[in-house]
Formats: C-alpha cells, sequence, structure tokens
C-alpha cells in the first residue's frame, strides 16, 4: 500500500481545522496509509531541525515559500509516479518560525503553495486537501473540476 506521511512542527489547537484534517485523512485511506508526525515548535528553525530530520523518510517535499508553484494536476502526476515507483512521500510543514536551510537541503522537492504567508495550521488542511485531490485525480474522479 501506498504510504503518505506528514510531518509537521506544532499541533493544531482549533478544532475545526482538526476535523478538517481528519476528514481528509478518511478519505486518502483508501488510496494510502498516512500517517501525521507531530513535533514539538521550538524557539527557532535552528531548534527543530535535528527532530524533523530524524521524522523524514523516502521521498521528501519541504513546504517553502521559495520552493515550486505547481498546479493540482502537476501534483498528482508526481505523486502517481513517486508511488508507483514504490517511494514513501513525506511532507514538510515547518512552524511559523518556517524550516531551517538544513531541511530545505535534505528535501528532494521544495513545493511552494503560494508567495503569501498561511497558518501552519491552516496549510497542513490545505496540503492534506491537495494530496486528496492528487489522488481523486489519479483515479479519474469527478472531484477535480
Amino acid at each position: 500500500m501506498n504510504k503518505v506521511n506528514i510531518v509537521c512542527v506544532g499541533k493544531i489547537k482549533e478544532k475545526f481545522y482538526t476535523d478538517a484534517v481528519n476528514e481528509y485523512i478518511k478519505r486518502m485511506s483508501r488510496f494510502a496509509k498516512v500517517s501525521v508526525v507531530e513535533l514539538c515548535e521550538r524557539e527557532t528553525p535552528q531548534k527543530e531541525c535535528d527532530s524533523i530530520l530524524k521524522a523524514l523518510k523516502g521521498y521528501v517535499v519541504a513546504l517553502a515559500v521559495e520552493g515550486e508553484k505547481t498546479d493540482s494536476l502537476t501534483l498528482a502526476k508526481k505523486m502517481r509516479t513517486l508511488l508507483d515507483a514504490g517511494k514513501e512521500l513525506t511532507f514538510v510543514i515547518g512552524s511559523s518560525c518556517g524550516l531551517d536551510e538544513r531541511v530545505k537541503a535534505a528535501a528532494d522537492w521544495k513545493l511552494s503553495f503560494s508567495d503569501m504567508t498561511f497558518p501552519h495550521q491552516l496549510m497542513r488542511v490545505i496540503l492534506c486537501e491537495q494530496i486528496y485531490r492528487a489522488f481523486m485525480i489519479n483515479a479519474g474522479s469527478e472531484y477535480h473540476k
């Protein structure tokens, strides 16, 4: 079975964000085993770095504002290629401090969702929705219009 990991710094405090993430994870479960690893938020990205690096597995996608911008169809195609090759995917969301350069350097792909800044809790919801959308695109579903 496909495996997708979401490594994120900090916990979600708002129930509505947690509910949304859990709903997308439930929907993704028919396509992959999805795990969320929540790491402790520290004072700086440098202090968060070691715990993030220890949690990385497989093909690593770091969410970073300076990363590559893409559309949902391209993300779906890239995910299909990697998963079909038997790769485990790990997406990394930093804290409000961002990601340390060593984490970005360890990533296979740096992905940007926008030039805008989003709260990291909301970014987790957005990422889960896009991963689910990619699975639905690859399944030929009408979800993506």
